[in-house]
């Protein structure tokens, strides 16, 4: 597949093991995220994607399991041309306490995305994680996969299925038996 750098600093996507199925989308600048705050991290790159193809981009699970850090899922469609980006969430609230030695607001405490404190300072003014993602993170991935195109057609009714309309949690959580793995 074509790729293009849009940034110097770029990092070409490549799979880190052998039969990943995801490849990795790297951070091309710095960025803050705060608690609450939704981000757009820019990759520096834009694909030249295979019709009957997209990306979908996907989050990271060492992110997911170790940060408040949410990478939202993402279709990149193979007539976009564009820089693509990852839409990345922190999803901390955002509670200001002060520092009771100080008695004045000192600042936020900054993690990266492994959860490592990574500020100047130790004091935690702010509850909640403040995130920087550095130049050079992996932090996201890509999957291309294939799309399958339909044609439309409206009914009245629609066939009948055991399920039918029940939706929305209808089967429970709980595991019932059957088949043993």
């Amino acid at each position: 597949m074509k790729v293009k750098k849009m940034h110097q600093d770029a990092v070409l996507p490549k799979y880190a093991q052998q039969g990943d199925s995801g490849f990795d989308l790297v951070a091309v600048e710095d960025v803050i995220i705060e608690p609450g705050e939704t981000k757009l991290i820019k990759t520096g790159l834009a694909f030249d994607i295979p019709e009957g193809f997209e990306i979908q981009v996907r989050p990271r699970s060492g992110i997911t399991l170790k940060t408040k850090l949410r990478v939202q899922l993402g279709t990149i469609d193979s007539n976009y041309r564009g820089e693509v980006g990852v839409i990345v969430d922190n999803i901390t609230p955002c509670t200001i306490r002060e520092n009771l030695e100080m008695n004045s607001f000192v600042g936020p405490v900054y993690h990266d995305i492994s959860g490592n404190n990574v500020s100047n300072h130790a004091w935690d003014c702010i509850k909640g994680m403040h995130y920087k993602i550095q130049k050079g993170d992996r932090i996201a991935q890509g999957i291309l996969a294939p799309v399958a195109i339909t044609e439309f057609e409206e009914v009245d009714k629609l066939s009948e299925s055991d399920r039918g309309s029940n939706g929305y949690g209808s089967t429970g959580v709980k595991h019932t038996g059957g088949d043993k793995a």
